[in-house]
């Protein structure tokens, strides 16, 4: 058997399986939900054992789980205590490999190296229905179990596993070659995986667990081969209606990158401090987030997603209707202190992201400087004189040539100051430049840059990053340029409503925004109305703040975390830890 480094390819340390000991006036990358005591149950022989009280067992579960693992740690016990066990591998029911491809083509792009169009497709789709009904329970073993993605569509009654796994640790089995798309038997190249599993794998297999979310009896946590973790169905679902009325948090994860800094690396205790940079905390982007509960001590994950498909309408508010399950905004930190500028870039329009994508709606960033030195800059709209073929002719020339750009030629550069917020709308040129710490705040959707100059320089692994010229060219606003920079693009504070104890300013957005955000500046407490929105929240300023509900919970959250107040909640009140003054980003929708 393979061991846990071949398996994962990473600089990340694995999530530990009981929360460690961390300093407790600062940042937590392993920020917890309570469960009541002994409702989060470790070890084989505990699964076992609650899999061996049924004679059908569907063990369904995401993509990147190691299932032949799992049902050799299982047999083992099964062999010790004597239960007859039947085996059958969901997988002997999918389709052809080669009709799969061709199935799944339509939605990668082509020749694309990076975007593709959401898939249209369901997890059904993937299997040879005649194969699935012929699947089926052998009348002399104790125990049938059916394993593998797509379990659950075996047409027949039975306890039903599933066994999560969190997105970024499927992304590191995937770069170790240890985990494939979804019926594929060749390894493709790291883009080519995380392509398809962005516009198709994820999709369906979403598409799959929220149909049986509501039956599932048993939740394990496929990260640790060694000892699982596992909760009751019936618990999970409680444990995450009680977050729907409740401020909560995300576990964050964290990238290198090119241009990545090192502000995160000497902030933020706990990470792995043998690595070159950070460039990324994804602090809450939803598509790749879990939500860490904890009992008795025993850590458990489940995807971020599993909260939406149950309880959306109770965190989203008035978002409801137009978002359903998508959760429509997202922090994270761009971290260039000692490090590098990101490329110049655009994001899509609306319209041409449903045309050519499939998304419902596009990315809308702004970034709020969290941190600078004091000399740092943000590149942002165009020059005056703006010449849009003069403009394209020198990306494709630097490109050819491998010839660094002028880009101030083109392009503004603004100085950065902690607590600015620039605005930054589809279609509207951007870069941070280094020695920011960047909070972007966006709508979700996440990896849809274009990129048009990225100062010669290659990747991680050496390899020339691809540039998306004629995409970008299709979208860029050139009519935002000069003055309409300064007038339209960057945030001017607007003091909206005071007491002795706080105030709020309204950071306006831009009319092209879907989001808005305030800045509540906060000397001792604060009771807000959610007014049947949710609200994402981050401390920017000062030490920590607790956050209590009305049903008396309280959880506090320190300098640089993000966490989300669902509409449910109803009214929250904010508590200055300490003498000195702290302040808060609060994003919503408007």
């Amino acid at each position: 058997m393979s061991s846990p480094k071949d398996l994962r390819k990473t600089t990340q340390f694995l999530m530990p399986a009981t929360k460690p000991a961390q300093n407790p006036e600062s940042y937590d990358i392993y920020p917890t939900h309570a469960m009541p005591d002994h409702q989060i149950e470790t070890g084989y022989e505990t699964l076992a054992r609650k899999m061996a009280a049924h004679s059908l067992v569907k063990m369904d579960g995401y993509q990147g789980v190691f299932f032949n693992d799992i049902k050799a740690k299982l047999q083992r016990e099964y062999d010790r205590t004597g239960h007859q066990v039947r085996w059958i591998d969901i997988s002997r029911a999918l389709k052809a490999t080669g009709e799969i491809e061709a199935m799944v083509a339509p939605f990668l792009g082509g020749d694309d190296p990076l975007f593709g169009s959401r898939t249209t497709l369901w997890l059904a789709d993937f299997f040879e229905p005649d194969k699935l009904k012929a699947t089926g329970r052998c009348t002399g073993a104790d125990i049938t179990i059916i394993y593998g993605p797509g379990a659950a569509l075996f047409n027949e009654d039975g306890f039903l596993v599933y066994i999560d796994l969190p997105k970024n640790e499927l992304q590191f089995r995937a770069r170790a070659g240890s985990a494939l798309n979804l019926g594929s038997q060749a390894q493709l190249t790291h883009k080519a995986t995380y392509k398809r599993f962005y516009f198709v794998d994820w999709v369906v297999l979403n598409r799959h667990k929220q149909q049986i979310w509501p039956t599932i009896d048993l939740i394990a946590d496929g990260q640790h081969l060694e000892n699982i973790a596992m909760a009751s169905g019936r618990h999970i679902r409680e444990a995450i209606r009680q977050l729907s009325t409740n401020a909560f948090r995300v576990r964050p994860w964290f990238e290198p990158g090119v241009w990545g800094g090192t502000w995160c690396k000497n902030r933020i205790g706990g990470l792995n401090t043998d690595v070159p940079n950070y460039a990324w905390s994804f602090e809450l982007i939803v598509p790749e987030n879990g939500l860490l509960f904890e009992s008795s001590g025993n850590l458990l994950e489940v995807t971020f997603d599993s909260l939406m498909f149950q309880e959306a309408e109770a965190v989203q508010g008035d978002a409801f209707e137009r978002f359903g399950v998508e959760f429509p905004i997202r922090f994270d930190f761009l971290d260039t202190f000692d490090g590098g500028n990101l490329s110049v870039q655009c994001h899509p329009m609306p319209e041409y992201t449903k045309k050519h994508f499939n998304e419902a709606f596009t990315q809308e960033e702004t970034y709020y400087i969290l941190d600078t030195t004091g000399q740092a800059v943000v590149y942002l709209g165009f020059t005056h004189d703006i010449n849009p073929e003069v403009f394209r002719d020198a990306l494709q020339k630097s490109f050819e040539r491998a010839e660094p750009l002028e880009i101030k030629k083109f392009v503004n550069e603004l100085p950065a100051s902690r607590h600015d917020l620039f605005l930054i709308p589809p279609g509207t040129i951007h870069a941070s430049g280094r020695d920011n710490l960047v909070l972007e705040i966006s709508t979700t959707p996440y990896i849809f840059t274009f990129k048009l100059y990225d100062w010669v320089r290659p990747d991680l692994d050496g390899n020339p990053r691809p540039l998306n010229i004629e995409r970008g060219m299709e979208n860029l606003c050139f009519d935002r340029k000069g003055d309409y920079v300064e007038k339209n693009l960057k945030a001017k504070p607007v003091l909206i409503d005071q007491c002795d104890d706080w105030s709020v300013h309204h950071l306006a957005t831009h009319p092209e925004h879907s989001y808005d955000v305030h800045r509540i500046n906060l000397t001792t407490r604060l009771t807000m109305q959610t007014n049947n929105k949710f609200h994402v929240m981050s401390v920017v300023e000062g030490h920590s703040v607790v956050v209590e509900t009305k049903n008396g919970q309280c959880r506090r959250y320190h300098y640089a975390e993000t966490f989300v107040i669902p509409a449910a909640a109803g009214w929250i009140t904010l508590i200055n830890t300490t003498s000195s003054p702290i302040m808060i980003i609060d994003a919503f929708i408007k």
